[in-house]
C-alpha cells in the first residue's frame, strides 16, 4: 500500500518495512537481531529457525525493492556480541552496493568498531526532509520536520463479533510523527491509541490494511 506523506510516496510493506521511493531508501525498525541468541544461552527454547527468517525476510525486501540504502530506525542488534552478528555480516557484505546505516536505539550496544568492521554508517539521529529518523519518538516536535522512529512496537486492537479481539502490528502515522512496527521476531506489542485524524494501518498475514 502506498500512501502519501509531507508529499512524499511511501510503500508500507507487509513485511513490517516501508520503502521510499524518491530516496531509494528501505526503512526498517527494531530488528533485535541477535535476541533469539540471547534467549537461546538463558535456557528459553526458541526456535533457532527465527533467527534465519528475519535474515531470509531482510533479503526479500532487498531483492523486492532494489534500494540504494537501508536505514534501520535503531535496536537492529538486540544484545552483546554473539554469532548472530557475523551472519548478518556476511549479508551486509553480499549487497556491497547498497548504503547500509544505523540510527541508534537503546539495544545497540555493540563497541563502535564491530559496526564500522561490517560498513555501516551510524547515526544519532538522521535528517532528510522533509523527515527526521529517530530510534526513539521524539518528545518535542519538530515543526520542520515530520519524526519517524520505532522504538514503541505498535499493535492496533480489531474488534469482531461476539466479543473477539486481536491486536495486530501495525504502522502509526499522527500529525507529526509516525512510528513503524517492530521487524523481528518474538518483539512483542503495544497497544497504541490513535486520535480520529491519525493513520494507522494494520499487518494482516501478507496485506496491509487501513483502519
Amino acid at each position: 500500500m502506498t500512501i502519501d506523506l509531507c508529499g512524499e510516496q511511501l510503500e508500507l510493506l507487509p513485511q513490517k518495512a516501508i520503502y521510499w521511493k524518491r530516496e531509494q531508501a528501505l526503512l526498517m525498525a527494531d530488528l533485535h537481531l541477535g535476541k533469539i541468541n540471547h534467549f537461546r544461552k538463558s535456557g528459553i527454547p526458541v526456535p533457532s529457525k527465527a533467527n534465519e527468517k528475519n535474515l531470509e525476510l531482510i533479503i526479500e525486501l532487498i531483492q523486492s525493492t532494489n534500494p540504494a540504502r537501508v536505514i534501520f530506525l535503531g535496536d537492529l542488534f538486540h544484545s552483546h556480541y554473539n554469532q548472530e552478528w557475523e551472519v548478518f555480516g556476511e549479508l551486509v557484505k553480499h549487497f556491497q552496493s547498497i548504503s547500509f546505516e544505523l540510527v541508534l536505539g537503546n539495544h545497540d550496544i555493540l563497541s563502535e568498531g564491530q559496526y564500522v568492521r561490517k560498513g555501516i554508517t551510524l547515526y544519532e539521529e538522521l535528517r532528510m526532509p522533509p523527515f527526521i529518523f529517530t530510534h526513539h519518538p521524539l518528545e518535542t516536535e519538530d515543526q520542520d520536520f515530520y519524526n519517524l522512529a520505532g522504538h514503541i512496537h505498535p499493535g492496533a486492537t480489531l474488534h469482531g463479533k461476539a466479543r473477539q479481539s486481536v491486536t495486530l502490528p501495525c504502522f502509526y502515522f499522527g500529525k507529526q510523527q509516525g512510528i513503524l512496527p517492530a521487524f523481528g521476531m518474538f518483539t512483542g506489542l503495544a497497544r497504541i491509541r490513535p486520535k480520529k485524524e491519525d493513520g494507522v494501518y494494520v499487518i494482516v498475514e501478507n496485506a496491509i490494511v487501513k483502519v
